[in-house]
C-alpha cells in the first residue's frame, strides 16, 4: 500500500504544481516549480535531503556520482538545473513528459558520430544560462565505488567558455546505500516499486563542492579525473589532489 499512496501522493502534485509551471512559463519564460516537484517528489518517495556547500547559479555543469533513479530527485530539489539523460528516457511513458518539462538534453550514449551534435546541445543550454547536471560514470552500477567517469560529454566544455565552471556533486545515501542502489538486472519497475515501498526514511547529504575551471584543469580527461577526485574525497576516501578555484 505504501508504494500505491506514493504514487498516488505524486501524481496529486502533478495536478497542483504543473498548471502552476506552464503560467510560470508563459509569463516569464522561466519556471521555479519543476524544482519544487522534484524537491515534492523527493519527500513523497522518502527522501530527507541535506544540502552542504551552495551550487553555483547560471551557466554551470554540475558533475555528481550515481546510485539510484532519487539522485535526480535529490540534486533537482536542491537546485534549478536542467538533466542530461540517455536518449530511451524522452520515450518513457510519462517519466519522458516530466523530462520534457525540464529542458532535458537527451544523448545517445552509444552512437559516436552524434558527439558532436551532442556537445552543441549542451553548449547552446550553458550558453543560454542553464545550470545542467550529468552522472559521468553512465551507470548506477558503482553501488558504493565511484566508478571511473567518461571524459566525453566534458569534451563539451572546450575551448573553454567564459565564465563557464563545473561544479563536482556528491551525494550521500550513508548507511542505505547500499539498499538505495540501482544495480544488477533488476527492472526500472521492480526497482521503482521497491524503493517506494520501503518503509524508512531516506537520508542524503547532496554536496556541493569546490569548482573547476576547465581551462585550468587542462583536457577533457584531467576534467573528468578531477571531478572524480573531488567527489570520492568527499565521500571518504583518498583522492590526488588537482588544481581549482
Amino acid at each position: 500500500m505504501r508504494f500505491y499512496w506514493r504514487a498516488l501522493a505524486i501524481a496529486g502534485g502533478l495536478l497542483v504544481y504543473f498548471p502552476l509551471h506552464y503560467a510560470s512559463k508563459a509569463l516569464r519564460g522561466r519556471s521555479p516549480w519543476a524544482r519544487r516537484f522534484l524537491a515534492y517528489a523527493g519527500r513523497c518517495c522518502g527522501l530527507r535531503v541535506r544540502v552542504e556547500g551552495t551550487p553555483l547559479g547560471g551557466r554551470v555543469l554540475f558533475a555528481a556520482n550515481h546510485v539510484s533513479w532519487l539522485d535526480i530527485l535529490a540534486i533537482g530539489g536542491a537546485a534549478p538545473t536542467a538533466f542530461i539523460a540517455k536518449n530511451e528516457v524522452e520515450r518513457w511513458p510519462v517519466i519522458g513528459w516530466l523530462a520534457d518539462l525540464n529542458d532535458t538534453i537527451y544523448v545517445a550514449r552509444t552512437a559516436r558520430r552524434q558527439a558532436r551534435h551532442q556537445a552543441d546541445l549542451l553548449r547552446a543550454a550553458l550558453d543560454a544560462g542553464r545550470s545542467v547536471s550529468f552522472f559521468p560514470e553512465g551507470t548506477t552500477e558503482g553501488g558504493h565505488q565511484v566508478l571511473p567517469f567518461r571524459a566525453s560529454l566534458f569534451g563539451s566544455l572546450y575551448p573553454p567558455m567564459e565564465g563557464v565552471l563545473v561544479q563536482p556533486v556528491a551525494l550521500d545515501y550513508g548507511e542505505l546505500t547500499h539498499d538505495m542502489a540501482w544495480v544488477g538486472e533488476e527492472s526500472t519497475g521492480a526497482n521503482a516499486r521497491r524503493v517506494m515501498r520501503d518503509y524508512r526514511r531516506i537520508p542524503v547529504t547532496v554536496r556541493f563542492l569546490d569548482p573547476i575551471d576547465p581551462h585550468a584543469a587542462g583536457d577533457r580527461k584531467a576534467l573528468a579525473a578531477c571531478a572524480r577526485d573531488a567527489i570520492v574525497a568527499a565521500l571518504g576516501a583518498s583522492a590526488e589532489p588537482c588544481d581549482r578555484l
